[in-house]
């Protein structure tokens, strides 16, 4: 584990810290060809300068978030609210994540993409990649 993200990991809870542990070996045992960091305080791992998942502390839990996942068609990955294509899912403790689950969506995360890395540059419109 790299050492930022570690240190995020360790500044949770005992429970919190388990739910970003396991989240972390999943993604980074399913998505390894990715890089991580920690970005905007949290978490986040990148396919060619893409952000594609991540996960953070909300104040009573802890939340996995797809950059892309609306459109994945998946019934436990909530929605965001407002013009981009994001859905999350959150965790208290270990034993509600569903680790086929998790696999599945972060499979979904390489081939449903819309390209966040140029939303800037495109002053806020959102183009599909994959």
């Amino acid at each position: 584990m790299k050492k930022n993200i570690n240190t995020y990991n360790d500044s949770q809870t005992e429970d919190e810290k388990a739910v970003c542990d396991m989240l972390y070996n999943l993604i980074a045992e399913n998505l390894p060809e990715a890089d991580s960091k920690i970005w905007h305080a949290h978490p986040v791992w990148f396919l060619d300068g893409n952000p594609i998942v991540g996960y953070s502390k909300l104040k009573d839990c802890i939340r996995l978030f797809f950059w892309s996942g609306a459109g994945f068609d998946e019934k436990d990955l909530k929605p965001g609210t407002g013009k981009f294509k994001d859905a999350s899912i959150r965790y208290t403790n270990t034993d509600q994540i569903n680790t086929e689950d998790v696999v599945r969506w972060i499979e979904k995360s390489k081939h449903i993409q819309w390209d966040y890395k140029n939303l800037i540059k495109r002053k806020g419109e959102l183009i599909r990649l994959k």
